[in-house]
């Protein structure tokens, strides 16, 4: 893909008639040449000063608003889980009972 490079804005050229002897008249005096009017920027204000807050303290917050997750990450998280508790039980015992655990820690996590 070739990119493109912008083009300069062209220059606007204004034109403007001269004014001298035109079929053997006089010279007209010369107008006198437009003003621009040009608007400034405004300045900026001054920032108001804010006083320095204090330091918050660090400190877990439930943040009951948090996204959920779609059933296909928490299905991800209760098979993590439900092979760690395995691994700890040396992979002994019943499969539905780690995934069962599984999902009451994961349920318990997620606050449901």
């Amino acid at each position: 893909m070739a990119e493109q490079k912008a083009k300069p804005a062209a220059k606007k050229v204004a034109v403007t008639k001269g004014v001298g002897k035109a079929a053997g008249k006089p010279k007209a005096a010369k107008a006198a040449p437009k003003k621009v009017a040009v608007k400034k920027a405004a300045a900026p204000a001054a920032k108001k000063k804010v006083p320095a807050q204090k330091a918050a303290t660090a400190r877990p917050v439930a943040n009951k608003t948090a996204a959920q997750p779609t059933p296909e990450e928490r299905y991800r998280m209760v098979q993590t889980a439900a092979y760690f508790i395995a691994e700890r039980n040396g992979f002994g015992g019943c499969s539905a009972d780690h995934w069962v655990a599984a999902e009451l820690e994961i349920a318990g996590k997620l606050g449901q």
